[in-house]
């Protein structure tokens, strides 16, 4: 484990989670979180937690941020749908 490695990584979680919150379009949003979480994993490998690590990069960066990019496509769909009448 290395302490300046894992600084650097902390500082990039912190970025991407106040970017997240920052940022006003909601796609740009879940790409913020999903690299959160890929920096995120990456840290808890440095940790030597590599369950985890694993966990986060399957679940929070890749099937989160599927579902959310298809919810958010479905509801732009659904709200032009009732613009248009």
């Amino acid at each position: 484990m290395s302490t300046s490695l894992s600084v650097v990584l902390l500082l990039l979680v912190l970025i991407c989670a106040c970017a997240a919150l920052q940022i006003k379009s909601l796609q740009n949003s879940v790409i913020l979180f999903s690299t959160f979480s890929f920096f995120s994993a990456l840290l808890f490998t440095d940790l030597s937690a590599l369950d985890v690590a694993f966990t986060e990069a399957s679940i929070g960066a890749a099937i989160t941020t599927l579902y959310f990019m298809i919810v958010i496509h479905s509801s732009k769909k659904k709200g032009n749908n009732h613009e248009d009448r």
